[in-house]
């Protein structure tokens, strides 16, 4: 094997006998530090902005400890400005609507996809893999048309529907049914289960890993959306997160250290998912190569 265990459960990622601070380990630690620091120095400067007052945000001159000191001034007069609760408020439900529509919706027909020879089976999964090319872009008029005559402007409804469908995530599913073994479910089907009962209590327990990850990304690209959000709504009480904070800015004007404010309360809840469910994140890459799709 090329990983033991310790008395402690933790797994080593080099096998017995290997030095654990060779060159290239070291090399490779260096380079995932330097990785790691330049994401970490924009989002540090981020939150130090938004700490410092107007005058020393726009300053020319850069200073780690601003004439004014540091604050949270700015933070203040966002919450003050817009009505964050009820847009995060909306952002949560629309968000977690379209995790659960497109995780039900993808595993599906993956699974269709995966296990069952239907007719057109073939064209529409060549559809469905140059559905992944199109620019979401192209497609705003048309679905804001179909919403519109469908009276799902300004709601819910008309947030959630339109992406409440992930080709990728079709994609990504499907191949990892294909490595299920099918002698598991041909000895369910030997019991008595149907296709239905196959599909819930033994192809979904053994998806987890790639369930949560799926569902985690679907949930971050809904919470972080603007576009279609801001093109589909105009009441001001159904607006998400990211679309609120931008009519604050706009008010303000070019205000430095409101704008990080803004952007720093809409990440934070995306920071704390990812604390939470980093284990089932990398575990879900892991399993399915997602981060080199």
């Amino acid at each position: 094997m090329s990983t033991y265990t310790l008395s402690r459960g933790i797994k080593r990622g080099y096998k017995p006998g290997e030095n654990p601070w060779s060159v290239s380990r070291m090399v490779a630690l260096l380079v995932l530090a330097v990785l790691a620091a330049t994401w970490l120095v924009p989002f540090a400067w981020a939150v130090l902005t938004s700490l410092k007052s107007e005058a020393d945000a726009g300053a020319s001159s850069i200073s780690l400890n601003p004439p004014d000191g540091l604050g949270f001034d700015a933070y203040r007069k966002v919450l003050a400005a817009g009505d964050i609760p009820a847009w995060a408020w909306n952002s949560l439900l629309t968000s977690v609507a379209i995790t659960l529509l497109t995780v039900a919706t993808s595993a599906l027909a993956g699974y269709a996809f995966s296990r069952i020879g239907f007719t057109g089976r073939r064209w529409l999964y060549a559809a469905i893999i140059a559905a992944i090319i199109i620019p979401p872009q192209l497609l705003i008029v048309p679905l804001f048309r179909q919403m519109l005559s469908f009276n799902l402007v300004d709601t819910y409804w008309g947030i959630i529907l339109p992406q409440a469908f992930a080709p990728a995530m079709v994609l990504i599913l499907k191949r990892f049914f294909d490595q299920i073994p099918i002698e598991l479910e041909d000895a369910a089907r030997v019991d008595g289960a149907n296709r239905l009962r196959v599909f819930w209590s033994i192809v979904l327990p053994l998806s987890r890993p790639i369930l949560a990850a799926v569902a985690i990304f679907v949930f971050i690209g809904a919470w972080n959306n603007f576009l279609w959000p801001f093109i589909v709504t105009t009441d001001a009480d159904l607006m998400t997160l990211p679309v609120g904070l931008q009519t604050v800015k706009s008010a303000y004007g070019l205000q430095y250290a409101q704008n990080m404010a803004s952007a720093i309360l809409a990440a934070l809840p995306l920071v704390l998912v990812f604390l939470f469910f980093q284990r089932q994140i990398i575990k879900g890459i892991a399993t399915t190569g997602f981060g080199g799709q």
